[in-house]
Formats: C-alpha cells, structure tokens, sequence
C-alpha cells in the first residue's frame, strides 16, 4: 500500500511540473507553431517520473526518461518554425527528473522545479542582458574570475612557506579574487547607477578598481573642464573612501584578530572624508559635471596580479624584517610597500598576525604608516594630475582622513 508521505510526494511532483508547465503553457503559442507540451504535459511527465522512482527505482526512472525523450524528438522533427529550439524539450525531461527527485528528497525537488520556472520566466530580460547589456570584455573577465576561483585556487597549497615562512599562496590569491570580485561589484553598480547619479556614486565606485587611477581621472577631468572642478574634487575623495572600505575587508579576510584592531581607526578615517566630501558637494550643486566613464572591463587583472605579487613580495620582507628587527622592521616594510599599494602592505602584516609571528595588538601602527605613504603618493597624483586648485580640495581631505585615523589609534579602539 502507499503510504500518506508517499501520496504528498506524488502530489509535490504534480505540483512541480504544473508550476513549471504554466510557464510553459503561457508562451506555447497557438495554432501550427504551437509548442508540443503545456501545462498538462508538464504535470504527467513529473508524475510520471514520482511513479517510475517509487516503482522501479533509477531503472524505470532511466527507462521512462528514454521514452520521453524519443517521443519528444518526434514531435520536435515536426515542428513548423525556423528556430524552434529545445528549450521545452528539454524542460520536460528535467521535470521528469525532479519528479523522481521527489522520492528521495523533495526538498531539493522543490527547489529545482522553482528554479526551472524562474529560468524560464526570465527568457525575455536574460536574452536582452547578454545580447544588449553584456561586453565581450564583461563575458571575458566573468570566465577569468571563475577560473581563479575555481581552478588556480584549489591547487594552491595553504600553508605559510618560503623564506622566514612569509607567504601563504592560497591566502594571496583568495585576496586576488576578493580584490577582483570587488572591483567586478563596483563596475556592476557603475553600469546601474553611475549614469543617473553622476561623479558622485562612479567615483565612489571606481575607488574600488583603484583608488588612485580614480582621483587620477578626476585630476584630469578636473583639468579639462573646470566648472566641474567641485564634483570632480568630491568624486575622487570619494574614490578615497572605497579604500578604507577596502582595507576593513582585506584585513578582515587575512585576520579577524586583526580587523577587531583596525576597524575603528579606518571606520573614523572613512567617516572624515564622507564628511568633508559632503561640503564638497555642497559647493558642487548644480555644476553640470557630466558622468564618470570607468574601461569595460569588469576589474582589472594586471592589477591584482601586481597585488599578488607584491603582496607575496612584501609578506617575505615583513617577515624577514620582524625576524631581525621585531616589529620596527614589519612597520618599514608596510611604509616602503604603502607608496604603491595599501592593500598589499596592510595585508602583509594582518598575515604576520595570522601567522602568529605578530601580536595583533601591534598590527595597528605599520599598517596606518602603510595608509599613510599610501595617501602621500595620491596627494601628490592629484597635484600632478589636477593642478592647484584641484589639490587645494584634495589634500586637506586626505590629510583630515589621516590624521582621524591617527587620533582615534591614539585614543584607542573600543572595540574587543
């Protein structure tokens, strides 16, 4: 006899191919270019595959699976359209799949025939996303990503080796794709938001590619045309605030010990700049400043191969310094490598703590001096870049962000 459970699954397998089945039944068509299968179609094939399962097990589920599938290629053989494609075909052997599933584990059989009707509803917005709103760079740097995710990361051993035990390459490289993934994140908002909401939001969001290229660009737009002198002074101390969002996360994801730390003085460094952006922004009002316009890639690789490297580079340094020097050599090590990158220096030294070769208690000054060698080389980038009156807005923000960074490391962090 079958009992109540089984009589519930049977049912969730109807259920399943219905829902998916009034998807399919909605965009069938009519007339001789119908499809071949609607809603009730899409209900017997789940229940059919309930009953091979509960029947016969994987055997008759295979059997009923092979079945199916030839009757559908004889009723796709005569179909009447140029392009009738095999989506429908297709959606009614997973059905049949799902409604199997629903023996063994209809939780999972639930969430599959959901996802299959969301799949299918969504033809008409996903078709135009990768046909209209996707670039080739885009696809390009989306199969890069998932490569170095999924295949280079895997590989890498997780452990500390190399001289003075200094590097950790899984680590390094998981903070290659964090840096990638969140520059991929801020290129996505800017493809949303950064048209409508101008140089505020996109220079915001460009910090996350590159802080420094960011204020570069803002210097030289700045420049070129100059009633957007306050947008683009705003922008680009916004691109600024990026970094310290930054580092919370590079920190965070080398050290927790660490981050606990840090939080506090880059979270008032962070606000400072907010804060004198804000009356930037104020004197900003009504320039017609036109928008930020970032590369169509989704982030740029050479930069997070050069933080890599770097990082790997400046990991050896610090550890081999803090060996012979103690902590005053990882603090000129984070100085020396902050002139370049910020990241790479605070992360440096977050992997001293993770590897327990530093207290995490004195993690707070090298990477700050690291901040600030860092801040030194984009002051003098919107000088270069910008002119006076671009680094008159620039620099006293940058220097107010340093300088509350310090003074709340010198009150202390209340934080545990």
């Amino acid at each position: 006899m079958i009992v109540e459970s089984e009589w519930l699954r049977l049912g969730e397998a109807c259920a399943i191919g219905l829902l998916v089945g009034v998807e399919r039944e909605r965009n069938k068509g009519n007339g001789p270019h119908r499809a071949s299968a609607g809603i009730r179609t899409f209900g017997a094939a789940g229940l059919a595959g309930a009953m091979g399962q509960m029947l016969g097990g994987a055997l008759l589920l295979s059997a009923l699976a092979l079945g199916t599938a030839a009757l559908l290629a004889v009723a796709y053989s005569r179909t009447t359209t140029d392009d009738p494609g095999l989506t429908t075909e297709i959606a009614v052997l997973t059905t049949l799949v799902l409604g199997g599933l629903t023996i063994n584990d209809p939780a999972l059989a639930a969430a599959g025939g959901v996802a299959v009707a969301i799949l299918l509803a969504a033809k008409a917005p996903v078709h135009r996303f990768v046909r209209t709103v996707l670039h080739q760079d885009e696809l390009n740097d989306a199969l890069i990503l998932a490569a170095a995710t999924f295949i280079v990361l895997p590989i890498l051993p997780d452990r500390y080796i190399g001289p003075f035990s200094g590097f950790n390459p899984s680590l390094i490289w998981r903070l290659a794709i964090l840096l990638m993934a969140i520059q991929a994140s801020g290129h996505i908002a800017a493809r949303i938001v950064g048209t409508r909401y101008g140089l505020a939001i996109a220079g915001f969001i460009g910090g996350f590619v590159s802080s420094t290229a960011t204020t570069n660009a803002m210097g030289a737009k700045a420049k070129s045309n100059p009633p957007a002198l306050n947008a683009a002074s705003m922008a680009a101390l916004l691109s600024s605030v990026a970094t310290f969002v930054q580092l919370v996360i590079v920190i965070g994801a080398t050290s927790r010990t660490a981050v606990a730390v840090v939080a506090m003085p880059l979270a008032c460094g962070g606000a400072s700049v907010i804060a004198y952006s804000a009356l930037l922004g104020l004197r900003a009002r009504g320039e017609e400043a036109g928008d930020y316009e970032g590369s169509g890639h989704a982030f740029d690789l050479k930069s997070a191969l050069i933080l890599a490297v770097s990082l790997a580079a400046v990991s050896v340094l610090a550890a081999a310094l803090d060996a012979r020097f103690g902590r005053q050599g990882a603090t000129v090590a984070a100085g020396i490598a902050g002139f370049a990158d910020t990241h790479a220096a605070a992360a440096s030294v977050a992997a001293l703590v993770a590897a327990g070769n530093m207290n995490a208690s004195d993690c707070l000054i090298p990477i700050l001096i690291g901040l600030t060698t860092n801040t030194v080389t984009k002051a003098t980038l919107a000088i270069v870049s910008g002119g006076s009156r671009f680094a008159l807005r620039i620099v006293p923000g940058l220097a107010l962000a340093i300088l509350a960074t310090w003074v709340a490391a010198g009150l202390g962090s209340p934080w545990p």
